[in-house]
């Protein structure tokens, strides 16, 4: 219940902070930032100050790292997290929190974890008040606001549905500020209720077209598939995603003084992660020189006309054997982050023809094209390899963007695949073996929840 309340109130207070900006009498005024009146949000200046938190929240608990927020700053996000717990980055830190990620044995009361956690919460219950506010209080808003929010809420119930075991609660909150608590949410319950705010979404938007509202349709559309193929209904997610354009891109952006792109900080700027480069014995080499992941080793001239100050991991203890290998794909700490892309939207499709029988090399083929350095591919010529191929191909256009675990997870519960097969495994590069989780655990917090069961979260299923 407390830490509800924690994620409520940062809600409504990042809304009155938005709100008393609207307003120039606030200047004049001498108010106390931990409270904030109910009443600012009944308008509508107050609801669209609701729905602008909701973006910034989410923003921030994906690819942001907020500089001036002191709750925040410096606090991981699940996007990195997840990478991760994958085979996408390694812990280039001195910190437990993130070696143990790594090393896939994260325990309950991690405190990174929690934070990032708590920011994809406080995000939902933002774009879920949101909602309710625009509705209620500003009839006369733009026709994709609301939606906007479904989309927001669907996207942060996809992202805790990928990341978490399959026991994630999802309180709900009401403008007055009371809280219904919830019991977890199986991960296919959780996409289910993904799927249904985007079709709410979708619905709302109705035939409204033009600018933010195309882009906020395809958001829904990429974000409804995402789903659907999580609940292993490939063909049903290919129709979701029909009609969206492969250029299309709902991105989050970022500046040089306030919000940096949190991948160029933790990476390129501190150190903290590096690219992993085939680890585990299963993971992907994302170093090998593919167009779509460019990269550079600390210290070399590449690295050096990027920027990038730093030749060695932060861990100096480890930096003989966990070389800096720096992504470039967010080069700046202003580098947008695309929450939906066009390019997910093909992949899913290709993903649906190959599992149909379809021509799906004809769909990965002609996304090469559009991406100069890279070569046609041609069928290896058995299921299992297709499927590698596919995947791989998903890793590589994705990377970065907090698809990977979900990925992983999908090939150990949809292609029936070992986790150890899967996964990083065996001798963990800094000492001791891998464990065994495929997901996180709910954040320890979340037992003031009383309806919530920590015995049902089991983080080594998938």
């Amino acid at each position: 219940m407390r830490a509800h309340r924690r994620i409520l109130r940062a809600a409504l207070a990042s809304a009155g902070v938005l709100a008393a900006a609207c307003s120039p009498d606030s200047l004049l005024e001498v108010t106390d930032p931990d409270i904030v009146d109910p009443s600012v949000l009944r308008t509508p200046a107050g609801a669209d100050a609701l729905r602008l938190g909701a973006v910034l929240q989410l923003s921030k608990a994906t690819g942001g790292n907020d500089q001036l927020d002191v709750n925040t700053s410096n606090v991981d996000t699940m996007i990195l997290l997840s990478g991760l717990l994958a085979d996408e980055f390694r812990s280039g830190d001195t910190f437990v929190q993130r070696d143990e990620t790594d090393r896939r044995a994260v325990q309950a009361q991690n405190a990174n974890v929690d934070g990032a956690y708590r920011a994809i919460q406080r995000a939902r219950v933002n774009a879920q008040l949101a909602a309710k506010a625009i509705a209620e209080f500003n009839p006369d808003a733009e026709a994709w606001h609301v939606p906007q929010m479904y989309w927001a809420e669907a996207y942060a119930e996809v992202l805790l549905a990928e990341y978490f075991c399959g026991n994630v609660p999802v309180s709900e909150a009401e403008l007055d500020g009371s809280i219904v608590n919830s019991a977890g949410l199986t991960t296919q319950a959780l996409l289910e209720r993904a799927v249904a705010h985007a079709d709410t979404g979708l619905s709302r938007l109705g035939t409204t077209t033009g600018g933010e509202a195309d882009r906020v349709r395809q958001a829904l559309q990429v974000t409804r598939g995402r789903a659907l193929l999580n609940l292993n209904r490939p063909a049903d997610a290919a129709t979701a995603v029909q009609g969206v354009a492969t250029t299309a891109s709902y991105s989050f952006f970022y500046n040089q003084t306030a919000i940096f792109n949190q991948l160029w900080d933790f990476v390129n700027n501190q150190g903290r992660y590096t690219v992993s480069a085939g680890e585990g014995r299963n993971g992907l080499n994302f170093t090998a020189g593919d167009a779509r992941v460019a990269v550079c080793r600390g210290g070399d001239a590449t690295c050096r006309a990027a920027g990038v100050t730093r030749s060695n991991i932060f861990d100096t203890a480890n930096q003989a054997v966990l070389p800096f290998w720096v992504q470039l794909k967010f080069a700046s700490r202003d580098t947008p982050f695309p929450a939906t892309s066009g390019v997910e939207a093909r992949l899913i499709e290709a993903e649906a023809r190959l599992r149909s029988g379809g021509d799906w090399l004809a769909v990965l083929n002609a996304l090469r094209s559009t991406q100069p350095g890279l070569t046609p591919l041609t069928d290896p010529g058995n299921a299992a390899a297709r499927v590698d191929l596919l995947f791989r191909e998903r890793a590589f256009w994705l990377f970065g963007t907090g698809h990977r675990l979900g990925d992983l997870r999908r090939l150990v519960r949809q292609y029936q695949r070992g986790a150890e097969t899967v996964f990083p495994t065996g001798a963990y590069v800094k000492g001791s073996e891998y464990g065994t989780d495929v997901s996180f655990p709910v954040p320890q917090s979340e037992e003031n929840n009383q309806l919530y069961q920590p015995g049902s979260c089991v983080t080594s299923t998938a």
